[in-house]
């Protein structure tokens, strides 16, 4: 089964990258030594510090190899590669719910960058799949887990 890419912005892709940078070159270190800490406290079998601290590694080698995975099949998005004036990952999309007056803007990004509310949503989000390939004046029905929203497309950046 092939691995799923990861949609990354240019910066997204340079914070996991210092991310798995920190993780191994420094907090690797900081594990081993609670480790060898607490184990030579003495007996391990009652010993809370060394199981709270091989908790940490265990916690700490699957993110670091979940990052590695995700680098891996990172997919840099490129905004270009679609029609100026449609919607596509990296897009900056200005959009209105029907009959609200404010204006509500979005970043299409990938889920791993997804911030809701700092309005980066994922290409896979409900209203992120909708928006896609839209134009400026279409409408978008977004079926929410709360009934369904229509919004109008009123800018494209």
């Amino acid at each position: 089964m092939a691995d799923n890419p990861v949609y990354l912005t240019p910066e997204g892709l340079e914070k996991l990258k210092q991310e798995l940078e920190y993780l191994i070159t420094v907090r690797r270190k900081e594990v081993a030594n609670q480790i060898a800490e607490a184990k030579a406290e003495g007996d391990i079998s009652e010993n809370a510090g060394y199981d709270e601290a091989k908790n940490a590694q265990a916690f700490l080698e699957g993110r670091i190899r979940e990052l590695e995975m995700k680098l891996k099949n990172a997919q840099i998005i490129d905004d270009s590669a679609a029609p100026a004036d449609q919607v596509a990952l990296g897009r900056t999309v200005v959009v209105r719910e029907a009959d609200m007056d404010e204006e509500e803007v979005y970043t299409i990004v990938g889920s791993t960058e997804a911030d809701p509310g700092n309005g980066r949503i994922s290409n896979e989000s409900p209203l992120g799949r909708s928006l896609l390939g839209k134009k400026v004046g279409d409408q978008v029905t977004v079926e929410t887990p709360g009934g369904t929203i229509e919004f109008t497309i009123l800018r494209i950046e």
